[in-house]
């Protein structure tokens, strides 16, 4: 299946100048991937404390984007500057969980949205980010295989906050559309724990 990850390459291409603007002026690939997540923490707080009124959650998709080209920016300068360190690795698999996992919780405060739901999903979310970290794990690589990876997950939650906050998407609907990012989760699971292995044996045999 297609993953939104996929298209991660084109997107860096985009990017590419202002990461160079930022190793010239000194920022370190660490620091972006604190900000990022600092800045997430924030929005998500913002949002719940207003979560009665359904155009904050236009907010979501909004810092979504945003976030989206600081991860991929935190990554280059890593990788492009000579900055990559064992710290930053472990920065950037926790960070993005938390972040998540902030970004995601306020959708549970909303009317008629069974909290459960909410929960499950974030639980999932972080699940399916263990067991791709797990791949390394076994000797093969870090799994970002989908449908619902984090890129995809950010786009399910960005297109709920505006649909919300526009009144595009009707609340009753938020419910159904949660049972079917869990089970794409599920899915998601499934595919990185099959992938990781069948890589390792692959790895193994050569």
């Amino acid at each position: 299946m297609i993953s939104v990850y996929q298209l991660k390459s084109r997107f860096q291409n985009l990017l590419r100048p202002q990461v160079t603007r930022l190793h010239q002026r000194g920022v370190t690939a660490n620091q972006v991937t604190l900000a990022a997540c600092g800045a997430s923490l924030l929005v998500a707080l913002v949002v719940a404390l207003l979560s009665a009124h359904l155009w904050i959650f236009l907010l979501i998709p909004l810092w979504m984007f945003v976030r989206m080209a600081l991860n991929a920016m935190d990554g280059m300068l890593a990788r492009e500057f000579g900055q990559q360190s064992k710290l930053g690795a472990y920065l950037n698999e926790l960070t993005d969980v938390i972040a998540d996992s902030a970004l995601y919780l306020p959708f549970a405060l909303l009317p008629g949205v069974a909290p459960g739901l909410v929960v499950l999903v974030v639980l999932l979310a972080i699940i399916s980010e263990y067991a791709g970290v797990l791949g390394v794990m076994i000797g093969a690589s870090r799994r970002y295989d989908g449908p619902m990876g984090k890129s995809d997950r950010a786009l399910c939650f960005g297109i709920f906050g505006a649909g919300l906050a526009t009144g595009i998407l009707p609340l009753g609907w938020l419910n159904d559309l949660l049972v079917v990012v869990a089970v794409l989760l599920l899915l998601t699971i499934v595919n990185r724990v099959r992938h990781g292995l069948s890589e390792q044996r692959e790895k193994s045999a050569a």
